[in-house]
């Protein structure tokens, strides 16, 4: 099945692209800072895999597992800084070389495209051109700016590795509001870090240009956090979403709200998903609520 869209708006293009460069590999070795216990996502498959550590202004920013024939991130993964929420208005859309080849230039480059970009760049991932004619979507990043506190992890996450072709009802009145659910109630009541994970699961449909698919629409965005060290005080409400909790919701128009899960749950809904395995884990272990008294004893006793 295939669907047929036309215009979004512009993205403003005022950064310079020698700020970002991303590293790409067969694995998650360079960044594996990201995933609690440094332990990525297993289960997960794809066509053509390609595994991102996203770097911006010379550092890590965050980690990206990228299906290459299907123009496609199957997730993000990044670490919770504690935020107002706040978005970025003034940063070019990136792309990423790597992709096209390891001879390529590691930084990433801003968009729209210009004579000087490689001719089969297309080939190996999405460029602005893909969403013209995606009347009704929006580019909704996996790894969201809102949950960053630094400018410039802010900036990092508009490539296009990052993002995913959204329903713009769905984004603005289910997604959204999700994001900003889980940015407050982390930033009241972790005391640690949060490892986060926001990924898809494939549908059939796609957009075309030129007659080709150029985007997979996701049928379902899905979330989890974990965070080890937690408010054991907190509010009933919310303390039994601690140390992990999820949540998925399906592409769709307006009225298909997230459902709010435990991480057991929302796994084990992912498992009866296209492309990803039985044994799929987001977390290593499940995340491991730390016991702070614990940590003080054991503390004590390397001091007495």
């Amino acid at each position: 099945m295939h669907l047929f869209f036309t215009s979004l708006f512009p993205f403003t293009l005022l950064m310079a692209s020698h700020l970002v460069s991303a590293t790409v590999s067969k694995s998650f070795k360079e960044c594996s800072q990201f995933f609690y216990m440094q332990t990525p996502p297993a289960g997960i498959r794809g066509t053509s895999l390609k595994w991102i550590c996203q770097k911006y202004a010379d550092k890590l920013r965050y980690a990206t597992l990228y299906d290459s024939s299907r123009h496609l991130p199957l997730y993000s993964a990044y670490v919770f800084k504690k935020s107002d929420g706040k978005r970025r208005m003034d940063t070019p859309w990136m792309y990423e070389p790597q992709l096209l080849s390891n001879d390529e230039s590691s930084n990433m480059k801003a968009l729209p495209l210009s004579e000087k970009t490689p001719p089969l760049i297309e080939d190996s991932q999405v460029v602005l051109e893909d969403y013209t004619d995606a009347v009704g979507y929006r580019r909704g990043p996996l790894n969201p700016d809102l949950h960053q506190a630094e400018p410039d992890d802010k900036s990092s996450t508009y490539t296009l590795t990052n993002v995913v072709p959204l329903i713009t009802d769905f984004l603005e009145t289910s997604w959204n509001p999700y994001l900003d659910i889980v940015r407050r109630r982390l930033n009241n009541f972790c005391h640690g870090k949060s490892f986060v994970v926001t990924g898809v699961t494939v549908s059939g449909a796609a957009i075309q240009r030129n007659n080709r698919d150029r985007l997979i629409i996701p049928k379902h965005l899905w979330l989890a956090y974990c965070c080890p060290q937690f408010d054991r005080n907190s509010p009933y409400e919310v303390r039994f979403m601690f140390p992990s909790y999820g949540g998925y919701a399906l592409n769709e128009q307006a009225g298909f709200s997230v459902v709010e899960v435990p991480l057991k749950t929302l796994e084990t809904f992912l498992r009866s998903q296209t492309d990803i395995d039985s044994d799929m884990a987001i977390f290593y272990k499940g995340c491991v609520a730390e016991n702070p008294l614990k940590k003080r004893r054991d503390l004590t006793d390397v001091l007495v």
